[in-house]
């Protein structure tokens, strides 16, 4: 654009010093063709009985060459613009004086192209030049938006195949984008380093959890057999029975964060198979009776209302069964006495939606894009220290299923979880 304005504000400029030249090469042919004339035909052809030649074209007087005999003894070639009395006229030109010798006479050979008659050519030339510049200019951004579009789409390879929607483990292999543009190339390697890295980063973690999961099941199965055999003994009061219970309650939750780690461990290596079919009612069935004894502590109202046909296949019930119980689980710990909780299920824009409501405490705006992180802490004036290891849980099952988790809550009102199902996990009608 700074391009295209400088040279619009030169193009005026241009143009009159194109004209200029133009106007002057047409004064020297001219010229050339007088003498030429001079040579060939003598001084007679113009100069007779010593009087000097003067022919104007045209009624307008647009141009005109005159010679005569030249008193003075000097050499004079040159153009310039001077202003002419012709017939009561006043014009101005662009003249050429030139001054030449034959015999023992010198002679003085003018030629003149009127100015009005140079600048009547300027504005079309302008125009034309204006044009073609428009025209270059539009052409100019075509190309570039083709050969930009041509060059930058082994940069849109790499992004959609190496970056967007990559999930470790990778199972994947390495592929190489084909470009002619080293940057690229260079670009497309270093990406796969670096995801290699990050892969084999997370890779270790994963095997540290799995690997520490395991090794602590047994040394805790340990102390908990050996606080259960120590409540036979005759000899221990029940002040001590009382630290035991406690002890006991200790290791029974170290237990369960054990096994969840391990779990999400799994999940996230993809150690779990998807080949079971679910009837999505039976399933939810199955999650009200494993927790039916909770709802009716806290006197919680519980609705379930979901399609009698919707069907899930190509699923892990077992993972799928944990999913939805940690949710129902979250809905009864955190909601009120003689609170509710509705499970439905609907088609919405071509996406089956099973949402999760209560009426429970809620969670902060500020909590929120954090409580499916792992054992997150937040301050001591929220109504939790943490969420633990039920929401990750969650996460780490919709994700192995390819399923889309949606939050909404407002502290005080309650929460809603909905799970977004895809498309390949629903039953195909036949």
């Amino acid at each position: 654009m700074v391009i295209v304005v400088l040279f619009v504000l030169l193009l005026p400029v241009l143009i009159r010093d194109i004209n200029r030249k133009y106007t002057d090469n047409w004064l020297h042919r001219q010229k050339d063709k007088v003498l030429q004339t001079v040579r060939s035909q003598g001084i007679e052809k113009y100069i007779q009985n010593g009087e000097g030649f003067g022919s104007y074209n045209a009624l307008l007087k647009e141009e005109y060459v005159s010679m005569d005999v030249d008193s003075v003894d000097r050499s004079l070639d040159t153009i310039v613009n001077e202003r002419r009395l012709v017939e009561g006229d006043t014009i101005q030109y662009r003249i050429l004086s030139h001054n030449f010798r034959i015999g023992k006479k010198n002679y003085l050979l003018e030629i003149g192209k009127s100015i009005d008659t140079i600048n009547e050519t300027t504005a079309p030339l302008q125009n034309i030049a204006f044009e073609i510049l428009l025209g270059m200019v539009l052409l100019t951004i075509l190309a570039d938006q083709f050969y930009s579009t041509y060059v930058l789409r082994p940069l849109g390879r790499i992004i959609r195949t190496k970056l967007i929607g990559q999930k470790f483990p990778s199972r994947t292999p390495y592929r190489k984008v084909v470009t002619s543009t080293t940057d690229f190339a260079y670009l497309d390697i270093s990406i796969y380093k670096m995801m290699q890295t990050i892969e084999n980063t997370f890779q270790k973690e994963r095997e540290f959890i799995s690997n520490a999961s395991h090794e602590l099941m047994t040394p805790i199965s340990i102390m908990q057999s050996k606080i259960e055999n120590m409540f036979g003994r005759e000899d221990i009061n029940d002040e001590v029975k009382e630290r035991l219970l406690e002890f006991q309650r200790i290791l029974n939750r170290l237990k369960s964060i054990t096994k969840t780690l391990l779990l999400i461990s799994q999940i996230e290596n993809e150690q779990f198979l998807k080949e079971d079919h679910v009837q999505v009612g039976d399933l939810l069935q199955e999650v009200y009776d494993e927790i039916s004894i909770r709802l009716q502590e806290k006197n919680i109202n519980c609705e379930i209302n979901v399609p009698a046909d919707w069907e899930l296949e190509q699923v892990n019930k077992f993972l799928l069964f944990n999913l939805v119980f940690n949710l129902v689980n979250n809905a009864i710990k955190y909601n009120k006495e003689n609170g509710s909780i509705w499970i439905v299920g609907a088609k919405v824009d071509k996406h089956y939606i099973l949402s999760i409501t209560d009426t429970g405490i809620g969670i902060d705006a500020e909590q929120l894009p954090h409580i499916f992180n792992r054992f997150k802490k937040f301050s001591k004036s929220l109504q939790q220290d943490s969420f633990g290891l039920g929401l990750p849980i969650v996460r780490s099952i919709a994700d192995f299923h390819r399923i889309q988790i949606e939050v909404e809550s407002e502290a005080g009102l309650g929460s809603t979880f909905r799970l977004i199902f895809p498309d390949e996990a629903l039953k195909k009608e036949k």
